[in-house]
């Protein structure tokens, strides 16, 4: 089915008489009511469109079919693209200490929690979330198309003091400047240096270092493992934004997609990230963030989410998703990022190692302590070499 979310778009689709089954997506109807009442709509879907309560009788009448965002919730049910930064913390207000508790993100996480979470109290939020969800994902695919994705997992918990805050940010960096899109899980720690390094794609090595020294000096007797709750930590990143601009017209150079969820809306999404894939459905946004990260998965030092994280991506690589634009399934690198980690802390390495033995993902398997060994892991990765029919 044919998508429009753009008035230029719509108008030429109206001009031409309606007659493809369209899919309408967020946008406001008002000024084309006269065009509107003048055709039939049989089989087109108006998704999160605005629009007058009679043009949307009169759309139903001749045959389409129209989904409304609701007006008594904190969110849009469709969106036509991925939230920007600006969407998701409007409200923020860097003077106030308590800040975020204003955002849109805040106010929707908080509707979140009192309707439910993962349990839902009416089946219209249900309903509602699903259409949201399914919207993000069809938004996301837009961002994704033609792109070659690299995706870090880490702990939410890796402090900006870590080391291993700013080699996964190095290791982005270098990745987002030979052409990669990376992703992660959109949260703080690891996660958020992902989008840091990327964010610095086009500045200097040492305006990186410069930016990680300001923003991981954390308030006194902050306890361990739990910045993303310091008064100060959206704060601090977001004086770094200030500071340290994308550079005009860089800002595709520059890109990555954090993909978090309402389900840890207690952790703010990462700031840096460029493009944000916000769900409410954990289990979609997990599966599918490993899913697309077709030029591999690289697995910095977390606890029990990226320990789970890790078998997941294994079973899809045991089985091979299918890409259904090519008929082909693939597998995709694996690479464990801290020897100690995952060997002695958290053991899973001599597992995984094992049961990958015989499996073509078994050759893509690493364990590493080398950012430039990483990169030159995903540089060297060809798919078709692993790529096999349906």
């Amino acid at each position: 089915m044919k998508e429009i979310d753009n008035k230029n778009d719509l108008r030429i689709w109206l001009d031409s008489g309606a007659k493809e089954p369209t899919a309408i997506q967020a946008i406001d109807l008002t000024d084309f009511t006269e065009k509107i009442t003048k055709l039939f709509f049989k089989d087109s879907i108006f998704l999160g469109c605005e629009m007058p309560d009679e043009l949307a009788g009169y759309i139903v009448k001749t045959g389409g079919m129209v989904i409304s965002n609701g007006e008594d919730i904190a969110f849009e049910t469709h969106r036509a693209r991925l939230y920007k930064v600006k969407e998701l913390f409007k409200g923020f207000d860097i003077k106030n200490e308590d800040g975020y508790k204003s955002t849109y993100d805040y106010k929707v996480y908080k509707e979140y929690v009192v309707n439910g979470m993962e349990n839902p109290l009416s089946i219209k939020t249900s309903l509602m979330r699903r259409l949201h969800d399914h919207s993000i994902t069809d938004a996301l695919g837009e961002v994704l198309k033609g792109r070659k994705v690299v995706a870090i997992m880490g702990g939410h918990s890796m402090e900006r003091r870590d080391p291993y805050y700013l080699r996964v940010a190095k290791i982005s960096r270098t990745l987002t400047q030979k052409g990669f899109l990376m992703v992660s899980g959109g949260g703080p720690g690891a996660m958020e240096a992902t989008h840091l390094g990327a964010y610095f794609a086009c500045r200097k090595l040492e305006e990186l270092e410069e930016a990680v020294d300001e923003i991981k000096v954390r308030p006194p007797d902050a306890p361990d493992g739990k910045e993303y709750a310091d008064k100060d930590w959206l704060h601090r990143a977001w004086r770094v934004m200030e500071k340290y601009p994308i550079p005009n017209g860089k800002e595709k150079e520059s890109k990555s997609v954090g993909i978090p969820t309402w389900l840890y809306g207690h952790e703010p999404p990462a700031p840096f990230a460029t493009h944000i894939a916000k769900y409410f459905a954990n289990s979609v946004r997990e599966d599918g963030l490993l899913a697309i990260a077709k030029y591999g998965v690289i697995f910095a030092p977390g606890s029990a989410g990226t320990t789970q994280e890790i078998f997941q991506d294994a079973a899809q690589n045991h089985y091979a998703p299918y890409n259904k634009h090519d008929f082909k399934k693939y597998v995709s690198p694996m690479i464990l990022f801290g020897k100690q980690r995952w060997t002695k802390e958290r053991p899973v390495w001599d597992l995984i190692k094992k049961v990958s033995e015989g499996r073509p993902y078994g050759e893509l398997l690493h364990l590493s302590e080398d950012e430039n060994e990483i990169i030159d892991i995903i540089l060297k990765y060809n798919p078709d070499k692993y790529s096999f029919p349906k």
